[in-house]
C-alpha cells in the first residue's frame, strides 16, 4: 500500500514538472508581468523626437533612455539599434505648463505640466499585438515656485510614468 502511494506521487509530481515544461515553452512570463514570446531576443526603441510646441533640450534624451531602461532592466531583451523583434519609436507630441486651481483673487495655486507621447509598437513575432496610441502624463506643482528649478524633477516622474504605461501596454497583459 505503502508503495502505490509513492508510484501515485511520482506520477502526480512528473505530471506537474511535465505540465511546467509545457507551459514555460508557450510563454516568457517575468515577476514584473511581461509576457513576451520566447522567439523575442531584442528590441529597437528609437530616438523620441521632440515635436512639441516648446522645447526642453534634456527631454527627448530623458524620455528615450527611460524606455531603454525600463525594457532592458525588467526584460530579458537586447537592446539593438535598429529592427528589433520589438520595435518602439515616436515623438513628444506635446509639452504645456497650465494654470490650475484658480483661487478667488484669480490665481492659479497650482500649476500643471503635462507632457504627451505618440508612440508605435511593433512586434514582429506578435502582430496583432501591435499599436499607436498617445501617453499623456502630468505633475503639479506650487504656481508660486518657479518653473527651472522645478523642472528637471518634474520631468523625471513624468517620463518615468509614460515609460511604464509604454512598457504596459507592448508587453504586460493583465
Amino acid at each position: 500500500m505503502k508503495r502505490l502511494y509513492h508510484i501515485r506521487y511520482l506520477a502526480l509530481l512528473a505530471f506537474f514538472v511535465g505540465l511546467m515544461g509545457v507551459m514555460q515553452s508557450c510563454v516568457s512570463y517575468s515577476f514584473t508581468g511581461a509576457s513576451i514570446p520566447p522567439e523575442a531576443k531584442t528590441i529597437s526603441i528609437q530616438y523620441f523626437e521632440n515635436k512639441a510646441d516648446f522645447i526642453v533640450p534634456s527631454l527627448s534624451a530623458a524620455l528615450t533612455n527611460a524606455v531603454e531602461d525600463k525594457f532592458t532592466g525588467q526584460t530579458d531583451l537586447a537592446l539593438v539599434e535598429n529592427e528589433g523583434d520589438l520595435k518602439i519609436e515616436g515623438y513628444i507630441s506635446n509639452y504645456t505648463i497650465t494654470p490650475q486651481a484658480i483661487t478667488g483673487n484669480e490665481t492659479a495655486a497650482l500649476t500643471r505640466l503635462t507632457i504627451s507621447v505618440k508612440v508605435k509598437y511593433e512586434n514582429t513575432i506578435e502582430t496583432n499585438k501591435d499599436y499607436e496610441s498617445t501617453f499623456t502624463r502630468y505633475e503639479e506643482f506650487d504656481s508660486g515656485s518657479d518653473i527651472s528649478s522645478v523642472q528637471e524633477a518634474l520631468i523625471e516622474s513624468i517620463v518615468e510614468m509614460i515609460a511604464e504605461d509604454i512598457f504596459n501596454k507592448a508587453v504586460v497583459n493583465w
